[in-house]
């Protein structure tokens, strides 16, 4: 017997698990998919996908949706796809996350991390499973707008269009309230928009839920930055509520000598120019970032990292070198991080596929440039572990780069400007401080994702816009409530 949201059911295959191995989607080869911004992966077929569907087993506790920020309902729809019931999977899915097609291309998957196969053999392919039940829902017009049979008559404004913002405003709006979503780009998406790459997640594939969101009445306003050329008087005073999901913007810098050099970027400084140009957009010469003939160090080997060093591989660069200061991830999960735990272990993106030099526990420790003011070389050292992460006498080196991209992560959201105005309190990261219900000091007015919990996931971002969500309905049918208008009416609580 097997566990479901239904309660306790027989598992369609209970020795799928031992009849069948974990089969991944084929990725197109390196030398094709470096010439072109395209998804790199290929589809199984379909009785492919059954048979990893008949994989997740009768463990009796899923922890697999414990380890799902989203709590997906993943036994039910795996068992689902082994029976190929496609329609029921797509309704199964969509009960706990707006979004699987972007979770199913880019989330890292802590589901599959916690799954109990994965103890002592290869994890059930659940994020494979993901994209593919969304994608059939889409192919077969499964997949349609849901707009709420009746209106509340309540308005509620949310700031930023990213995975948050969108979760939070699909929920509210199916709810019956009036939602109107402001972004300060040209486009609506976010960080899915701009930050993540076109060979991860093409950017149709947002646009098809844009349209979704759109027929189910959200409206969307672009070039809207809230605090600048949008009021936050004016949000204040024409909205019943607002959801602050501006992401996690401030990024963290590298003060080093030389760190003025031109030619020394953020990360997103540079991929955000990518996409645009993959949107048929032309970027200003004069603030042009490209890795084309260029000798390339990236410093920081997370996401945003290989995010980069793919970029980097189709604007045809002359080196590329990735650097991390942490000490090398072991190939298997380190003991520190036992099952049910996500894993300390080594992780190879795509991007690794396709080149580049990645090395570890090295610390940069200044830049020096040209005549013209351009950066020309890195200084580094090879360092301890942490945390103090001790310079190796004798292990200086320097190394020729005509482009230096940050990618170190990010310290939390932007302060100035709307947070600023609106004089919410913030936790001791510097986050958007809330309550259990998502409200921030100012009654009225909510935050999720990463401005409220710091830098994190999409399937983190989606799972906090619909808790957001859920504490703006709780506020908004309470008829006591002041107006979210009241500026003076600031409740300070322990962050």
């Amino acid at each position: 017997m097997g566990w479901c949201s239904t309660g306790w059911c027989k598992m369609g295959k209970t020795t799928g698990f031992i009849d069948y191995s974990r089969e991944l989607a084929p990725r197109r080869a390196v030398a094709e998919r470096v010439n072109d911004w395209f998804e790199i992966y290929q589809d199984l077929p379909e009785d492919k996908l059954r048979k990893q569907g008949a994989r997740c087993m009768d463990c009796g506790v899923p922890f697999c949706q414990t380890g799902c920020p989203v709590n997906n309902l993943i036994p039910d729809w795996n068992d689902l796809v082994f029976r190929g019931r496609w329609k029921d999977a797509v309704r199964q899915l969509h009960a706990t996350n707006n979004f699987p097609e972007f979770t199913g291309r880019v989330c890292p998957a802590p589901c599959e991390a916690s799954c109990v196969l994965g103890i002592n053999q290869p994890s059930v392919t659940i994020k494979q499973n993901e994209k593919n039940i969304v994608e059939r829902g889409f192919l077969e017009g499964w997949i349609a707008p849901e707009p709420p049979k009746h209106r509340t008559g309540k308005k509620v404004a949310v700031v930023g269009s990213g995975p948050a913002g969108l979760a939070a405003a699909q929920q509210l709006c199916r709810s019956g309230h009036e939602v109107r979503v402001y972004e300060k780009n040209d486009r609506i998406g976010g960080l899915l928009r701009y930050g993540i790459p076109h060979f991860k997640l093409e950017k149709h594939i947002i646009d098809r839920r844009l349209e979704q969101m759109s027929a189910e009445a959200v409206k969307f306003v672009t070039n809207a930055e809230v605090g600048k050329n949008v009021p936050v008087e004016t949000l204040r005073r024409d909205f019943d509520a607002i959801v602050l999901a501006g992401g996690a913007e401030h990024p963290r810098d590298l003060s080093v000598p030389g760190r003025e050099l031109k030619g020394i970027h953020f990360a997103m400084e540079f991929l955000p120019q990518q996409n645009k140009r993959c949107l048929g957009d032309t970027v200003d010469p004069a603030a042009e970032i490209l890795a084309t003939g260029k000798r390339v160090v990236i410093i920081g080997g997370g996401d945003t990292g290989a995010d980069c060093l793919g970029t980097c591989h189709r604007q045809r660069p002359l080196s590329v070198h990735q650097f991390e200061i942490m000490p090398k991830p072991p190939e298997e999960r380190s003991p520190l991080t036992p099952w049910p735990l996500w894993p300390l272990q080594l992780r190879t993106e795509a991007a690794h596929e396709e080149g580049g030099v990645r090395d570890w526990s090295i610390a940069t420790t200044k830049f020096t440039g040209d005549s013209e003011g351009r950066v020309s070389q890195l200084h580094a050292v090879r360092v301890g572990p942490p945390p103090r992460f001790e310079p190796i006498p004798g292990t200086e080196f320097t190394l020729p780069a005509d482009l230096v991209l940050i990618a170190m992560g990010f310290l939390g959201p932007v302060r100035g400007g709307m947070i600023e105005q609106l004089g919410v309190q913030l936790d001791h990261r510097g986050n958007v401080a809330t309550d259990e219900n998502y409200m921030s000091s100012i009654p009225g007015v909510f935050a999720a994702g990463d401005m409220r919990r710091g830098q994190s996931l999409v399937v983190w971002a989606i799972a906090e816009g619909r808790k957001a969500a859920a504490g703006v309905n709780a506020y908004l049918a309470k008829p006591t409530e002041r107006p979210v208008s009241a500026l003076s009416d600031v409740r300070p609580f322990a962050s």
